[in-house]
């Protein structure tokens, strides 16, 4: 079994369980292809990793390779995906970091997770994208986002206005600092914190959530994801800024948007012992309050 794994960065506290990592790794037989910055770091501090191979883009994940691990937060979780892209690669990470929404396996578990893999007690959880195309083409290749698409102002206080329109319908004009354009998967990071709704994995949506928006009555809208979005950002700058997931790019004043769902899916591994409903309870302290 060939395994690609990545990581961003690790500190000295992580070494201990790295390398309990890779000795379960090796006890299961597996082959480890590791990202190539990772793999630098593991030999520089820790000597590990000298057997294994080496991967630096996406196209170095299109065939030969059976599961996918980030080991990080969330974030991380995200570079990888951006790796798997349309590979078919099913992905699952463990989670160092704090909140870890996406990489929900903890420390303590992995051994018995890698086993449960092993023994494929294990469901696909099919996850959607977005695909954003620009004028410019400004992101090239990487034109994908995972969690969601969001539009900011750049270099002033002032607010801006995006011009949204829904398969080529006249939605909206949001006076705002910005709009996020997420998935449902999205909907649980940057969208939460702007007043968006949780929606749960599955759901053939979109959610376009103003940030901090000057008109109260302005709300967050849920729409079909095969509905395609057009943007076009105005204001008092030449140039805004356009941020697919940690990907960011400056585009023109005017400039147009367009948003549509990405025709594959990312298969995030599922365990029936943690599922997503139990992760939003336990992560958003749901229940913890002594007066319900």
């Amino acid at each position: 079994m060939n395994v690609a794994v990545y990581c961003r960065k690790f500190i000295k506290k992580d070494e201990v369980f790295l390398r309990q990592f890779f000795d379960h790794i090796h006890s299961l037989g597996w082959n480890l292809i590791l990202e190539v910055n990772f793999r630098k770091q593991l030999l520089e501090k820790t000597g590990l990793g000298k057997k294994s191979k080496s991967f630096k883009s996406y196209k170095d994940l299109q065939i030969g390779i059976d599961l996918a691990i980030s080991i990080g937060g969330d974030g991380t979780f995200l570079k990888m995906v951006s790796y798997i892209r349309s590979s078919g690669i099913p992905v699952m990470g463990i989670n160092t970091g704090r909140l870890g929404f996406l990489a929900n396996t903890s420390i303590e578990q992995f051994e018995h997770t890698l086993d449960m893999i092993t023994k494929k007690e294990f469901a696909f959880q099919k996850r959607s994208l977005l695909r954003v195309e620009t004028e410019d083409q400004i992101f090239g290749e990487d034109k994908f986002a995972f969690n969601e698409l969001a539009v900011h102002k750049k270099d002033t206080s002032s607010m801006i206005t995006v011009h949204a329109n829904l398969e080529g319908k006249y939605l909206n004009s949001y006076w705002a600092d910005g709009l996020i354009v997420s998935t449902p998967t999205g909907s649980t990071a940057y969208s939460l914190s702007c007043g968006g709704p949780i929606i749960t994995p599955g759901c053939a949506v979109h959610i376009l959530t103003p940030i901090a928006p000057h008109n109260l009555n302005v709300r967050p809208v849920v729409v079909p994801d095969h509905m395609p979005i057009e943007l076009t950002v105005e204001g008092r700058d030449r140039k805004y800024l356009l941020t697919l997931d940690a990907n960011s790019k400056a585009i023109k004043n005017g400039a147009k948007v367009t948003l549509h769902k990405a025709d594959f899916m990312i298969n995030v591994i599922k365990f029936e012992e943690n599922n997503f409903l139990d992760t939003i309870r336990n992560k958003m302290m749901w229940g913890l309050d002594k007066r319900n």
